[in-house]
């Protein structure tokens, strides 16, 4: 083992990366708008390299159509390892009627109590992902 630790974490593959991403169901959606940085828990879908979402009208929704660059992140981690799954990319709001019909059919995750009618799709500009081993 290293002093400093490094052969404790792994870079991972764009591939790996999005396999993980495809095991999780919830993760975290950061926002900005005005300044302001928003972090929101968000149940989602993987969809051909994309992420899928459904929200309802409020901040959230706001901020994407004031800016629609977005970071998302899922993690796990227990007594030995864990992972980190980092996403940075532009949000779309499903806007036709053809988008909103076809991700109705994805296996959109409901565990909130909360009506979420609309849809939207998380476009991937960078993928970064580490494995680590605990010390």
């Amino acid at each position: 083992m290293s002093d400093n630790g490094a052969d404790l974490v792994t870079q991972l593959s764009d591939d790996e990366a999005w396999e993980l991403l495809a095991q999780h169901e919830v993760g975290r959606l950061a926002t900005t708008a005005g300044g302001v940085l928003d972090i929101f828990p968000i149940t989602y879908v993987v969809d051909e390299r994309t992420l899928v979402f459904r929200t309802a009208p409020g901040t959230k929704l706001v901020e994407l159509t004031v800016n629609d660059h977005v970071a998302f992140e899922i993690d796990h981690y227990d007594d030995r390892a864990g992972y980190s799954v980092v996403i940075h990319g532009t949000a779309e709001r499903l806007e036709s009627m053809g988008e909103i019909d076809r991700a109705k059919l994805l296996p959109l995750p409901n565990l909130f109590p909360t009506e979420r009618p609309r849809y939207v799709r998380i476009h991937p500009t960078d993928i970064s992902a580490r494995r680590f081993q605990r010390a």
